[in-house]
């Protein structure tokens, strides 16, 4: 296998890129936004609150109202999408009415707890509609104060980072800092890292702790949308599979964003790794086991599970108690998978070990997660008859994958 591919947009980068835009002070013009469901889904809910978005190929040009929610009043909807929900929830708190945010029946089960109790110390008047700590949540708005606020990070960091994207629009300046464990701490790099193009950047505290200076605004402008490194990191795996070479572009090398340190995972498991021009070249080679905390990558940990099936030995992924909160228990759903295509499996409360053993085709399962089905897509590219159901949940995140991946499979 010899190929090359371009990352698509960042989805991470994309939804807080949007947040930011709509806080802006005048029209923000987003270059080349990823269009996935997850998108899709908060830039629609964005425009239920009122906000100006206009869509056309490569480009979004949202008009901010500089801290302002448009509606008096609103229910939106995120979908599957949990950064969405959790970003709009704080978005709101600056408006003045009734909003209601909900979203699909997974998400309903997905935590949203430490979110609304960092929101209620900034004076923030928020109920649970139905299950305790879950979506649907109700907002009776009246905008937020500042304050020091101490947020439990240990099942997300998106929490924090929904905080951290309004609190320049605060009536005084906020200070915050996780109380207790803080999960995938990259993420967190990632939202200082558009906030500071945003001109609000938060200064960093020691220990692991932000203020915002606030109230402040938000400057309007064009931004360009970086490539992502989840979706990128497929097709490196595959290269690791097949001991073949791929090479993807439209990657920083310096990105904050979690899923870069994939490359360094598969550098571990002995593939060579180089960067150059805007890309990324994995070449495979016989794969070492690997041991690797992946606490701070945790949607990486289902490709690098495939990956490890393919090793010469017992691979532990640790660090991963994460996973069960996600659009599936991956966790769980990777340990019933992996033993379905013949792999020895061992699961515990936040690991996996993955031993080799003589692999065989299967029908396996997504749970309706579009991780699940990209990273078990690459188990076939070296194990014939691997089938996957439910494909198209996808497009959560990479609509373009299977056209994508028909590229690999032509050479596999």
């Amino acid at each position: 296998m010899d190929a090359k591919f371009t990352a698509p947009p960042s989805k991470s980068v994309t939804q807080r890129a949007l947040i930011l835009a709509a806080l802006a002070s005048g029209p923000c013009t987003l270059l080349d936004p990823l269009e996935s469901d997850d998108t899709l889904a908060l830039a629609k809910a964005l425009s239920d609150l009122g906000f100006s978005l206009e869509r056309s190929p490569r480009k979004w040009v949202i008009h901010g109202q500089g801290g302002r929610i448009p509606s008096l009043g609103a229910t939106v909807s995120a979908g599957e999408a949990g950064t969405a929900a959790r970003f709009l929830t704080a978005l709101v708190c600056l408006g003045r009415g009734r909003f209601v945010v909900d979203g699909s029946a997974r998400m309903r089960e997905r935590p949203m707890q430490p979110l609304v109790d960092a929101l209620r110390q900034l004076g923030a008047k928020v109920r649970y509609l139905q299950a305790r700590g879950c979506p649907p949540v109700e907002i009776l708005a009246e905008g937020l104060k500042g304050g020091q606020v101490q947020v439990r990070g240990e099942k997300s960091s998106q929490f924090l980072s929904a905080l951290l994207l309004v609190a320049s629009k605060a009536s005084s300046p906020i200070r915050l800092e996780p109380d207790g464990n803080l999960a995938s701490l990259p993420y967190l790099k990632l939202t200082a890292q558009v906030m500071e193009a945003f001109g609000v950047g938060p200064t960093e505290l020691q220990p692991i702790a932000y203020a915002v200076d606030a109230p402040r605004e938000v400057r309007g402008r064009e931004f360009q949308i970086e490539g992502d490194y989840s979706s990128a990191g497929y097709f490196f795996a595959a290269a690791a599979i097949t001991s073949g070479r791929v090479r993807v572009e439209n990657l920083q090398e310096q990105s904050a964003q979690a899923d870069r340190e994939i490359l360094g995972a598969l550098a571990e498991m002995g593939c060579r790794v180089e960067a150059s021009n805007g890309g990324w070249t994995v070449t495979g080679s016989d794969l070492r086991p690997l041991q690797r905390d992946l606490s701070q990558m945790p949607d990486a940990a289902p490709t690098l599970a495939i990956t490890a099936m393919f090793a010469r030995g017992k691979s532990v992924l640790s660090g991963l108690s994460t996973l069960r909160l996600k659009e599936s228990d991956r966790l769980s759903a990777l340990a019933v998978e992996l033993s379905r295509l013949g792999a020895e499996v061992v699961e515990g409360p936040d690991f996996l070990e993955i031993a080799p053993r003589p692999l065989r085709g299967a029908t396996v399962e997504t749970y309706d997660d579009h991780r699940m089905a990209m990273s078990l897509a690459l188990a076939g590219l070296q194990i014939p008859g691997v089938v996957v159901r439910n494909p198209q949940c996808v497009t959560k995140s990479f609509p373009g994958f299977w056209q994508e991946f028909a590229r690999l499979e032509g050479q596999s």
